[in-house]
């Protein structure tokens, strides 16, 4: 069994998330105190407790998810045996790069909630609110896709920043140049093209003052080879090399998250099982749309630990 372990980006989020490995594991109460004490911040109190408009705030939501993220790595390998060096690959979908990444032993713990903190704020800042857009296109080719971002260029900044899998795609830019894309897309026939609820349009050019943050933040800490190699948004393929990492890190806040082709490319070299570790189960429902054959498993809780144990233990 080829085993990869995927980590779930922003949206995936809501109060109550991670309660229950803390609630169970020593292991997990010391990612959410370490995390706690990086920020300054009892982050933990507002995961658990709320409310829900602190918890969307893209500032917190970042380094919580990543939290919850790494909390289930631990556990995974503190009380069940089963470590990341176990895996054939990392992989995360936008923010869980970077909880990919802590959990591979790339980044410390402390340093990745603190990254995640001025990614969230900049990403924030980076758009005033009201001027960007981002549109979620279901059953659409990518062909298509492509001509209709083509259509919202001529009015702004359109982009491509989510290939999730066949047919889901989402697009991000400016207001207006995102309404013309999601319109063009309708007369194409596209099943739906919906506006979304987000305060920022990510991995799009308007990120760039974003990305310059990052950059100055991630040339002030140590980041290592990880333990097994990170298939990144970026490239869609495997590194490992440091510098190349901090590279691709920086150009994934205006870059396109290229999940499909991520996924296919794990697939295409023997990863058969795929665990999705922390808050909910986005990426597990992708697989289906993805690839045929492979497995998926969402492990965010006790209970889900105890699977995931009996299934390894099987194979």
């Amino acid at each position: 069994m080829a085993v990869a372990f995927i980590f779930p980006g922003q949206g995936s989020q809501f109060v109550g998330m991670g309660r229950d490995l803390a609630e169970n594991f020593a292991s997990a109460r010391a990612v959410f105190q370490e995390v706690d004490d990086a920020l300054s911040q009892d982050l933990s109190f507002i995961m658990w407790n709320g409310p829900k408009e602190d918890l969307t705030l893209t500032a917190n939501a970042q380094p919580a998810l990543m939290a919850a993220s790494v909390a289930a790595a631990r556990v995974m390998e503190r009380e069940f045996g089963i470590g990341v060096n176990s895996a054939f690959c990392v992989a995360g979908h936008s923010l869980g790069e970077y909880s990919a990444l802590c959990a591979a032993g790339s980044l410390s713990l402390a340093d990745t909630a603190r990254l995640l903190r001025v990614r969230g704020k900049a990403m924030q800042l980076a758009v005033p609110v009201g001027e960007g857009a981002v549109a979620a296109l279901l059953g659409i080719s990518m062909e298509d896709a492509e001509a209709a971002v083509n259509e919202g260029s001529a009015s702004g900044v359109c982009q491509i920043a989510n290939d999730n899998a066949s047919g889901q795609v989402v697009i991000s830019g400016s207001k207006h140049a995102v309404e013309v894309a999601a319109g063009a897309a309708r007369r194409m026939g596209v099943r739906k093209a919906v506006m979304l609820p987000v305060s920022a349009p990510p991995h799009c050019d308007m990120m760039q003052p974003a990305a310059d943050a990052m950059g100055d933040a991630l040339a002030k800490v140590d980041l290592n080879a990880p333990l097994v190699p990170l298939v990144n948004n970026v490239t869609a393929g495997p590194v490992t090399d440091p510098d190349r990492i901090r590279t691709d890190l920086i150009a994934q806040v205006t870059g396109r998250v290229r999940w499909r082709e991520s996924v296919e490319w794990m697939a295409a070299e023997g990863v058969t099982d795929f665990f999705e570790l922390g808050c909910g189960k986005v990426l597990t429902v992708m697989l289906r749309r993805i690839v045929k054959g492979v497995s998926g498993h969402a492990v965010n809780d006790a209970d889900s630990m105890e699977s995931l144990a009996s299934v390894s233990g099987e194979r």
